[in-house]
């Protein structure tokens, strides 16, 4: 029988200070686990968020509630020059005031001198005048309105609703639809058979009344055919089973583009069951498909409205369009092979302000390529600008991992398209030349570009970069063609920054570990002080000396230098923890509030139980470029776990703490390490708790899965050296198994299935802890309690003073 029940085994009640047997009396922790998995509002504070500026940039709007309101009622504002943070009426959070998220060049959300802009917000369109500051509500309708941009000369504003394009004038109130876009396939009228002819003409021959209303009927049609001419309707496009994805138009209004794209015939939906509900009925609920769903059909349509004519962009023209990823070669694939031709999709075009280009970004669907692409809209003809490959798949920050067209966008003078890429081993800012192709590389270094916008003028790049350190970010700036960076923010930590729309003003987020974000505000420039705007933890929360933890480095066993988080006790009690990060690409060692901010105040908790702490940012984490990024391709829980494994070395090395005393936990994909660690490598570890883990990769979903393992049917190998459920025989130490019941991103029947294989193997010491109202992040306060005094108790009994084993 195992040595703890997970349903049954009384749980110890965590008051402060707290005595536990086996362990002397001193260890006390002023935390509890119930006060660390409470409400964060309530024990924490409420932190701002989403600071963003009024287009005047008189005012910086942020999300905070810091009297416990309802959500929705938690707008604040600041004016320009600082002061008290005011609560936002509910007329004017009602009133959608704009606000300011970049000037967007050869977007045509603002008029060309950039006096008036439009935007949309719940479905509705929004005028706003900058010289005037007045705003002006442009529809109200049940219908949902999108993209609206400006046309040129700004007397008209074009928009999307119900996958067509309408131009609306803004003197006249003019509404005219643009494209005749239509679901279904074009209606044909079926000829008439021999006996149906030779009927109808009797019937014409034989009576004078019936040829009199035939001719006047033709008359008529041939009337109104003269009439629609006239008003020189749209031609129609029928889309088919597929549905319009995008849809966009020209300057100059002669192009339309239609990309469209078909649901994949075998996109089976998963079902999630909800026991527990307001109705008493279980609730069956639909969630997303298993990785390896076949890819939809994809099509991208220009219509010529002067030539009324459609053509097909065929994007298979692209050099490496029919490439073969190196693993199908060596299982034998050949080029011109059916399974060879990719699907690609495009997103775009983006014209230029003038209308004279349009560029095409490009992807496979297997992520392993994109295209930047100068498109010729009379004939279809693609010039290739920049072309991206990657043997294991294309990301990085500004490019995105799972589709999208990632950081693109126009330079001021209509000749130069920028983007970013991760050609050099880091994500880098790149400008090209439409015409000649040239490129510049911008940035350059060991670093990533977070994000980068340009001012208004276009002279200046303002960036979030962690050039400084990979553990933080900054805000800095940088002449358009590129040169010197100058450092914006200067205090050690993360700062999410906000530029006010005249570049004058900057707003920042700022964080370090122990310290929620608080809302600052300041000039920006380099040695500009910063006010303090908020101030938004509890005396009760602040009361307790939250730790810094160590940023250390160990070498890994490939050499290469990985960096960890060491919380480390006055009185070591001789035991450690290792936390895993989830969300694979996510980083943990970072100088800012952590997003595992409960398990950061449990770490502090179990610290002050004198537990060695660790958390690295193994292989496949964020902030260190493509090779950290994709060092797990094709086997998740192999070079990502050796880190794990190696630090545990490590710490065993550098503080005298013995396998069996060594402890590893995480969530998500943290919780899929966790069994990979206790199935591959249980004589580094002493015990376990594996959190609404993913166990077997066949079953999870095809946009991230896909990038990493490819797809079951194609690299099963990968697949089954990733998946624990096939190493469940290595178990030999205890395990906890908490989960979700109504996880629709890591499902239950993942978890059910690995525990039917355990059982079919004749382990003990594994236990299952199911949370029937919780999906994949747990919501409840009483549920994070009972899942973290059961991870608290497992880790007492297993490797701290209260284990029962040598």
């Amino acid at each position: 029988m195992s040595r703890f029940t997970a349903f049954l085994v009384p749980l110890l009640v965590l008051l402060s200070p707290l005595s536990v047997q086996g362990q002397p009396a001193e260890r006390t922790s002023a935390l509890t686990v119930e006060q660390i998995m409470q409400e964060p509002e309530t024990w924490i504070g409420d932190w701002p968020t989403n600071a963003r500026w009024h287009e005047s940039g008189e005012a910086l709007y942020f999300d905070w509630n810091p009297e416990g309101d309802f959500p929705s009622d938690s707008l604040y504002k600041v004016s320009r020059g600082g002061g008290a943070p005011q609560k936002v009426s509910p007329e004017e959070r009602r009133s959608h005031p704009p606000t300011f998220d970049g000037w967007h060049h050869g977007e045509h959300v603002y008029t060309d001198d950039f006096s008036r802009k439009v935007y949309a917000v719940d479905g509705d369109l929004y005028l706003y005048d900058r010289t005037s500051d007045e705003q002006t509500r442009l529809t109200d309708t049940p219908v949902r309105e999108s993209d609206p941009r400006f046309a040129p000369g700004g007397e008209r504003i074009l928009f999307e609703r119900a996958n067509n394009l309408f131009a609306v004038h803004l003197r006249t109130g003019q509404l005219r639809q643009l494209t005749d876009v239509q679901s279904g396939r074009e209606p044909r009228e079926s000829d008439p058979t021999p006996r149906e002819e030779f009927l109808e003409q009797q019937q014409l021959e034989l009576f004078e009344t019936l040829r009199r209303q035939n001719e006047e009927n033709e008359r008529a049609e041939e009337m109104r055919e003269r009439d629609r001419e006239a008003d020189d309707p749209p031609p129609t496009h029928y889309t088919g089973d597929a549905e319009v994805r995008d849809l966009r138009m020209d300057p100059t209004e002669r192009f339309v583009t239609i990309a469209q794209q078909s649901q994949p015939d075998a996109a089976d939906p998963t079902q999630v069951i909800d026991y527990v509900t307001q109705s008493g009925h279980a609730d069956v609920q639909p969630a997303r498909p298993k990785v390896g769903i076949p890819p939809g059909d994809f099509a991208l349509h220009v219509q010529d409205l002067a030539r009324d004519t459609t053509i097909e962009v065929n994007l298979h023209q692209l050099p490496g369009a029919y490439d073969v990823p190196e693993f199908r070669q060596e299982q034998g694939v050949e080029l011109d092979s059916s399974e060879a031709q990719r699907a690609l999709y495009s997103y775009g075009p983006y014209w230029s302000d003038d209308g004279e280009h349009g560029v095409l970004v490009v992807r496979a669907d297997n992520n392993k390529d994109r295209w930047i692409a100068r498109l010729d809209p009379e004939t279809g003809d693609l010039a290739v600008l920049d072309q991206q490959h990657d043997a294991a798949w294309i990301g990085g920050p500004g490019i995105s991992a799972y589709g999208g067209p990632g950081n693109v966008g126009w330079m001021p003078d209509g000749e130069h398209f920028y983007f970013q890429s991760e050609a050099t081993g880091y994500s880098h800012l790149y400008i090209v030349n439409v015409e000649t192709g040239a490129t510049t590389q911008l940035t350059s270094g060991n670093f990533e570009v977070l994000d980068a916008r340009l001012s208004r003028d276009g002279s200046t790049w303002f960036l979030t970069t962690n050039r400084h350190s990979p553990h933080q970010q900054h805000a800095e700036q940088m002449p358009a063609e590129g040169g010197d960076i100058t450092r914006l923010t200067q205090m050690a930590g993360t700062h999410d920054a906000a530029l006010s729309p005249d570049g004058e003003r900057l707003a920042t987020l700022y964080s370090t570990t122990n310290q929620p974000a608080d809302l600052y505000l300041g000039d920006a420039s380099a040695d500009s002080e910063r006010t303090r705007i908020t101030e938004s933890p509890t005396d009760e929360w602040a009361a307790y000396d939250w730790r810094m933890p160590e940023v250390r480095r160990f070498e890994a066993s490939d050499g290469v230098e990985v960096p960890a988080h060491v919380f480390r006790p006055d009185t070591p009690n001789g035991a450690a923890v290792f936390f895993v990060h989830g969300a694979g690409y996510l980083q943990n060692v970072i100088k800012d509030f952590p997003p595992y901010f409960r398990e950061y105040m449990f770490h502090n908790m179990l610290t002050d139980f004198g537990y060695t702490v660790v958390d690295v940012d193994y292989r496949g984490s964020a902030g260190y470029g493509r090779d950290w990024r994709t060092a797990i391709y094709r086997h998740m829980g192999g070079r990502d776990l050796q880190d794990y494994v190696d630090a545990a070395e490590w710490v065993g090395a550098t503080y005298d703490i013995p396998a069996e005393r060594r402890f590893i936990y995480g969530g998500s994909y943290g919780g899929f390490m966790t069994l990979m660690a206790l199935f591959t490598a249980p004589d580094h570890f002493g015990g376990g708790a594996a959190l609404r883990s993913v166990t077997d990769w066949a079953h999870y979903n095809d946009v991230y899965t896909s990038n990493i393992l490819n797809t079951p049917q194609t690299d099963s190998l990968a697949y089954a050296r990733s998946s624990p459920i096939y190493h469940a025989e290595g178990l030999e130490d205890p395990l906890l198994m908490p989960h979700g019941l109504v996880d629709t991103n890591v499902q239950p029947q993942d978890i059910f299935r690995l525990t039917q294989r355990l059982i079919e193997l004749g382990k003990d010491d594994w236990e299952l802890a199911m949370y029937p109202v919780e999906g994949h992040g747990f919501v409840e306060p009483t549920s994070w309690t009972d899942e973290y005094r059961r991870i608290f108790e497992l880790i007492q009994t297993s490797v701290g003073p209260a284990r029962t084993r040598n």
